[in-house]
């Protein structure tokens, strides 16, 4: 357990000075109303405006700079028999499966047809390239390339402009991956710090920490704004108070909830970052949770594909539990959830024996209320001896990528002309939107 002034330092940057953002929360108030109740009207109290504020949405990126064979076993790759996948008789559970994306027929293996129904339904697979092969070029990839306007990564590119959409507390998108293999995400040109989830449940869950006290917050917040309104506020002010204000018992409620789910993370792995990221939500921290789901990782010599079996295994299922997770405090229609790796590994060569990294052809996913369920783009045979993507209309392979970008940030409520000015590579694929 960290020692005080760590927990608060934490905590300060987490909700703000003077914990604005948890006496939100704790309130269900928006934290412009707290700042400013005595001087605002109340109809500035409304949630913040944006360009399309109806349609932002939440996002949890999963991204890896391992290069993960996530495109080997997805659908769109079981169309051509010349594609390696798993051997079913060494690894049953990657047998080729028919199921359904909603209305779509496809194909894929096995552990994407065990998402539930009602996810399958909002989730699309885009085939794509990054243009690249090496690791460290996963903060190019995140800057699309090259395609963002400065240079800025899409995280934060999105996060930026969703703050002012979802009202969340801090414009910088947060990464749990941690510090043992983290991904550095940059916001303003700085890297933003790597926080791991058991940092994280210290600081929330500690006796004398933010969750123990929110109901004791919420009480003191409203009797305080009660005095201030009742001494100068307008009769439009106290009704909005009152159409928002929360009760104790669902201050409770919600205070008991998240100590539940946090008392489950015992590690820094998947499942933590999972239940991290659904919290920060929750709690509106953060418009974008940067995390990292394995898929195989770095496989050159996975022999067999037992490794990439393996983790396509458990990452399925670490999206199932992201979703359910999600589904349990009713989020499951403010989020979207995405994948994004530095590369994608050949499909053909070196077989069984492992895959080599992969500029010309990648696979991310996406899931959400916004989304199409489908397939968008596909694969052909290239002209090294192996697959590469294909173009997605008129958007040639090498602009897939900021394609995707652009695609991403429409489900998530980025509007057009923002877009326009600020990915300079590829467009939106509307097939892929719902």
């Amino acid at each position: 357990m960290m020692n005080t002034s760590r927990r608060s330092l934490l905590a300060q940057g987490l909700f703000g000075a003077g914990w604005l953002g948890l006496r939100a929360l704790a309130t269900g108030l928006p934290a412009s109303f707290l700042l400013r109740a005595e001087s605002a009207r109340a109809d500035e109290y409304a949630e913040p405006e944006c360009a399309e504020a109806g349609q932002a949405r939440f996002l949890v990126l999963s991204v890896s700079g391992d290069g993960d064979p996530i495109n080997a076993n997805a659908p769109g790759t079981y169309l051509d028999p010349g594609v390696i996948h798993p051997d079913p008789a060494l690894a049953p559970k990657m047998a080729p499966t028919p199921f359904k994306l909603g209305q779509v027929e496809t194909t894929a293996a096995q552990p994407w047809s065990t998402l539930p129904e009602w996810v399958r339904a909002r989730t699309c697979f885009f085939h794509m390239a990054t243009m690249t092969t090496i690791h460290p070029d996963i903060p190019k990839v995140l800057a699309l390339m090259g395609a963002t306007q400065g240079g800025e990564m899409l995280p934060s590119l999105l996060s930026r402009y969703l703050r002012s959409c979802l009202g969340t507390i801090q414009a910088a998108p947060a990464s749990l991956v941690g510090a043992t293999r983290p991904e550095y995400i940059t916001f303003d040109g700085n890297v933003i710090p790597n926080m791991n989830p058991v940092a994280l449940r210290d600081v929330l869950i500690h006796p004398q920490g933010a969750l123990a006290q929110l109901t004791a917050l919420r009480d003191k917040s409203m009797d305080k704004l009660h005095a201030r309104l009742k001494a100068k506020g307008s009769a439009s002010q106290r009704a909005f108070v009152d159409g928002l204000a929360r009760s104790r018992n669902e201050t409770r409620a919600i205070s008991d909830k998240l100590v539940s789910d946090l008392t489950q993370v015992k590690d820094n792995d998947v499942a933590g970052q999972i239940i991290g990221a659904v919290v920060l939500i929750a709690m509106n921290v953060t418009p974008v949770v940067v995390i990292r789901i394995p898929f195989g990782e770095d496989n050159h010599a996975d022999f067999n594909l037992l490794k990439e079996s393996e983790q396509t295994i458990s990452g399925v299922s670490h999206i199932a539990t992201l979703m359910s997770t999600l589904q349990s405090y009713g989020l499951e229609d403010r989020v979207t959830f995405a994948t994004l790796n530095v590369f994608g590994r050949t499909l053909k060569q070196l077989g069984a024996k492992g895959r080599n990294h992969w500029a010309d052809h990648h696979v991310s996913v996406m899931i959400g209320k916004s989304i199409r369920a489908g397939v968008v783009g596909g694969i052909a045979p290239g002209s090294s001896q192996d697959y590469t993507a294909i173009p997605i209309g008129d958007v040639p392979v090498h602009e897939t990528l900021g394609a995707f970008g652009k695609t991403l940030a429409r489900a998530v409520g980025v509007p057009q002309q923002v877009l326009d000015a600020s990915i300079g590579k590829g467009k939106v694929v509307a097939s892929a939107l719902a």
